[in-house]
């Protein structure tokens, strides 16, 4: 087997329990079991897709890691560089949905999370420089020696595009905003492509709006910037084109994995060479998609469930 991945992600991964009815965890009774985690779950919607995915990060030596290990290889994610952390537990979350906007989420990552163990003498270098796409998020940067191991893999990339980084600030995972702003910066400087919701990118480049949040992502060196504007849609640029992408109309049932739906999605338009408003479109969809549905890693849809919703969207 060829063993060049189209897509390598890093970083978090765990069990997420998302509730079978609306409402508080004070009152809801049932919950569900799903693979969870961003870069995670990026990796299963562009498996999803066609591309060929792996992740790297790490699980306890525990039932609930053994769970993550058969849930990637379900979804045709290779597992190879998910690895266990002993005197780990596996990390949970836990949410509660309140449509179409609410949706708080509840990290049991303390005292340390072991996808925040990975370190970098232990990067399959070869396989992330010849990835034809590397996908590394902000959350994997803070803490050590997590942070040194997401710094190296992108440095190791020597601003090949295209090297994305995720802006997915979460501030229960931080010190402060600036820690937070000090490591987005350091990062932006390997990434070719940055992507975030607005609030996420100001963190990492001060407040102004979504142009300008944009164009400091560009001055940065990234090549394209993308910011999502919840319901006012996303907002994509270059150095020499602007792309602005409104929302669809979809009832929402979980908000919560809409933006890593859109991240495979974005990986495989930017893989598939499409012009940047073709794949913002179609990330858009994704995650449409994505958020009316309850989990995230399952939700992930289908190249023909995508191409449906932009048909009825043209019609």
């Amino acid at each position: 087997m060829n063993d060049v991945f189209d897509v390598i992600t890093i970083g978090r991964c765990g069990v997420d329990f998302y509730p079978t009815e609306h409402g508080s965890l004070v009152d809801v009774k049932h919950f569900d079991k799903f693979l969870g985690g961003s870069p995670t779950n990026v990796a299963i919607a562009a498996t999803r897709l066609g591309q060929r995915s792996a992740l790297i990060s790490r699980t306890g030596p525990d039932p609930f890691g053994a769970y993550i290990h058969a849930a990637l290889r379900s979804f045709g994610v290779d597992d190879r560089y998910v690895t266990e952390c002993e005197g780990f537990q596996t990390p949970v979350t836990f949410c509660e949905t309140f449509p179409p906007d609410h949706f708080p989420i509840y990290f049991y990552r303390e005292p340390k999370a072991p996808d925040l163990e990975i370190y970098p003498e232990e990067l399959d270098f070869a396989a992330i420089n010849q990835a034809r796409l590397f996908w590394a998020t902000l959350g994997g940067l803070s803490r050590e020696p997590s942070r040194s191991a997401t710094l190296a893999a992108l440095q190791s990339r020597q601003h090949k595009h295209p090297t994305v980084l995720d802006l997915d600030f979460r501030p229960s995972f931080w010190h402060s905003r600036d820690a937070a702003r000090e490591c987005a910066l350091e990062a932006l400087a390997f990434a070719t492509i940055a992507v975030g919701n607005l609030g996420e990118v100001e963190v990492a480049v001060g407040p102004g709006g979504p142009d300008q949040a944009a164009d400091r992502l560009l001055e940065l060196g990234c090549e394209v910037a993308v910011v999502k504007l919840g319901p006012d849609g996303v907002l994509a640029k270059t150095r020499s084109e602007r792309v602005e992408v409104p929302p669809i109309p979809i009832e929402v049932v979980n908000g919560l994995g809409a933006g890593d739906g859109f991240g495979g999605a974005l990986c495989h338009g930017v893989l598939s060479e499409w012009t940047l408003e073709e794949t913002i479109r179609y990330a858009s969809a994704a995650g449409a998609i994505v958020a009316s549905r309850l989990s995230c890693s399952e939700a992930m849809p289908t190249d023909e469930e995508v191409r449906k919703l932009l048909e009825g969207e043209r019609q």
